[in-house]
């Protein structure tokens, strides 16, 4: 049974390309395991609340979907396991 999701994470401050391959990787993951991508929202680089790796900014990037507990776990294992990404949660949402 497919179900609403989002996905907040924050990149590494680097270059806008940067943030672009990874949300690529991460529509990737959802697409491959049978999800469907709703929206992509980019919020561009601002100020963290606390020093992440060495970091005092990141840029955001908030995406939505549809998918399945399969989808949900294989995207936390990759976003744990990409270096340009220093926070991620994922949430479901209501209807």
């Amino acid at each position: 049974m497919d179900l609403n999701y989002e996905m907040m994470y924050i990149v590494k401050p680097a270059e806008q390309e940067i943030s672009k391959q990874v949300n690529a990787k991460l529509e990737k993951v959802i697409t491959d395991n049978g999800g469907r991508i709703k929206d992509v929202d980019f919020w561009g680089e601002r100020k963290l609340a606390y020093e992440i790796q060495g970091f005092s900014s990141g840029v955001y990037v908030l995406l939505t979907f549809k998918g399945t507990r399969t989808v949900i776990k294989e995207l936390d294992r990759v976003a744990r396991l990409t270096d340009e990404v220093l926070r991620h949660m994922i949430i479901r949402k209501g209807a």
